[in-house]
């Protein structure tokens, strides 16, 4: 496979051709915050927290590092003000669903973002997709998935599957970064299941 050669924060990288710019990163030592991505699930770009600005040439975008390749001659800034501000309405956001959560919290202490930006509407989940593409790509379960659109978008386990999958399973526990959804919330909701109980009792 060939590399490719472009610069991430004014520093020379070299990295191999079809991998992304996060995990180019990450070779290289430059720490770039995540909440979905998985080493054993395809990149998904769902919480948008991986965000840099690129530029090539005149002009300049902003993209998710974990879905974007990487390519020739290309100019990363992982912290430039457009990262950081977009970076920081991001996590107030995210805390806004999951509040209390220590991951965002550190992100936001790092960041200088605002926990009280926005009002909470606690769902526990950050849409993140860990669970369900986990599920379905290593687990070959297929036990829960999205359902819904824009606000009203949320995960769920799928009772016929659920009920006989996840009691012997349980993988998703670990991945989720709230610590809360699937592990307390969702599978309490599946009917026969005995699993932990309701974070909220």
């Amino acid at each position: 496979m060939s590399e490719v050669r472009f610069v991430i924060n004014g520093r020379d990288v070299v990295a191999e051709e079809g991998g992304t710019l996060l995990e180019a990163a990450t070779l290289v030592g430059i720490a770039i915050p995540t909440l979905c991505h998985h080493e054993e699930v395809a990149p998904f770009g769902a919480c948008r927290l991986c965000t840099v600005e690129i530029r090539k040439g005149n002009r300049s975008r902003l993209v998710a590092s974990c879905v974007y390749p990487v390519e020739e001659g290309l100019e990363v800034e992982t912290e430039s003000p457009r990262v950081v501000k977009g970076r920081k309405l991001i996590i107030q956001l995210l805390l806004a669903r999951a509040p209390g959560v220590q991951r965002l919290r550190e992100y936001a202490a790092a960041y200088d973002a605002d926990t009280d930006k926005f009002d909470p509407e606690p769902s526990f989940c950050v849409l993140c997709g860990l669970c369900v593409n986990y599920c379905r790509e290593v687990k070959g379960n297929n036990a829960m998935g999205f359902v819904g659109r824009g606000i009203d978008r949320q995960v769920m386990f799928f009772p016929g599957i659920a009920t006989r999958e996840c009691p012997e399973c349980g993988a998703c526990m670990a991945l989720c970064p709230t610590g809360v959804w699937p592990s307390n919330y969702g599978l309490a909701r599946v009917p026969h299941l005995a699993w932990p109980t309701d974070p909220f009792h």
